[in-house]
């Protein structure tokens, strides 16, 4: 009797998974340019309200194939994707493309894991997952709780980009880089040739102050290289979607503002903690979210720049 009341309680637990999952609503996304599909995540940290959902992610659709540019922060926002993209076209989903290594980008992964699908990403991708994937679901349980935690996983790319690589859909090619470190060790960008619109993943932010994860020496020497890009648009990692490269400015002011405050605090002899208290301050009106980011990036920048 035992066994049959457990096996019970577990087929009505399943049930109400597939049903929840069948109900799954649909996530939002805006046609930004012909077959170029986005959903703009919350300016916000991720959070059990917002399911993690706090960066851009989006999808290309080619004549005969599809492409997901970053899978959201869980795997619910993961499978919401999917449902837009069953909404939008029929075509198979061939890859699923992570513009780095962080969970508000890649932990939707699971979502999309079926044969003929490929993951893509840096090559310096796979190293950077088996060294913080423990790192990121034990904050991502921290945070988010374990109903969302249990279907997480880490997914490594089944397809490396050392340089630059190009991806067809049908009629439709992507052009992608990989970059030195900058906003983390494992940038990647997507172009879409036939728009010209640019995924820049996490190179750029609006609003959402930028994240020094990688090396702020080697991010404002990127610039450069990134307003070279021959973009109309550019579809950042946080904040909406603008033109290019004027959408740039903002993020070049912060990170040449925060390099330039804690260069003076190392001459003048100071300490990192004084970095975290001033460096860039004057910028503070100018972000959301810039308490909860700054003292961090100007601590990394003062490790980085104090033995020029």
């Amino acid at each position: 009797m035992a066994h049959w009341v457990a096996g019970l309680a577990l087929l009505l637990t399943l049930g109400a998974s597939t049903i929840a999952r069948a109900q799954e609503r649909e996530l939002p996304v805006s046609e930004v340019a012909p077959g170029i599909f986005v959903h703009g995540g919350v300016t916000a940290l991720m959070t059990r309200e917002n399911d993690g959902g706090i960066a851009n992610i989006g999808f290309v659709v080619g004549d005969s194939a599809v492409a997901v540019i970053d899978s959201g922060g869980s795997v619910r926002e993961g499978r919401q994707l999917l449902a837009a993209i069953k909404r939008h076209t029929d075509k198979p989903i061939r890859y699923v493309i992570n513009t780095h290594a962080h969970p508000d980008h890649s932990f939707g992964n699971a979502a999309f894991v079926k044969d003929g699908t490929s993951f893509v990403g840096h090559k310096r991708l796979p190293r950077a997952l088996t060294a913080r994937g423990q790192f990121y679901l034990d904050g991502f349980r921290r945070t988010m709780g374990d109903a969302l935690i249990d279907e997480v996983r880490i997914i490594a790319p089944t397809v490396l980009v050392e340089d630059t690589l190009k991806l067809d859909l049908g009629g439709r090619t992507l052009a992608l880089k990989a970059w030195p470190a900058a906003h983390s060790d494992n940038d990647l960008t997507v172009l879409d040739e036939r728009t010209s619109t640019l995924f820049a993943g996490d190179l750029v932010f609006l609003n959402h102050i930028p994240v020094v994860d990688g090396s702020l020496k080697g991010w404002l020497r990127a610039l450069d290289a990134l307003a070279a890009i021959p973009a109309q648009r550019v579809v950042p990692g946080h904040g909406a979607v603008s033109e290019w490269p004027a959408a740039l400015a903002d993020e070049r002011r912060y990170l040449e503002t925060l390099a330039a405050d804690v260069r003076a605090l190392v001459a003048s002899g100071k300490p990192i903690t004084a970095a975290a208290e001033r460096a860039a301050a004057s910028e503070r009106p100018r972000w959301q979210l810039f308490d909860d980011y700054n003292a961090r990036n100007a601590t990394a920048a003062f490790s980085e720049l104090e033995w020029e």
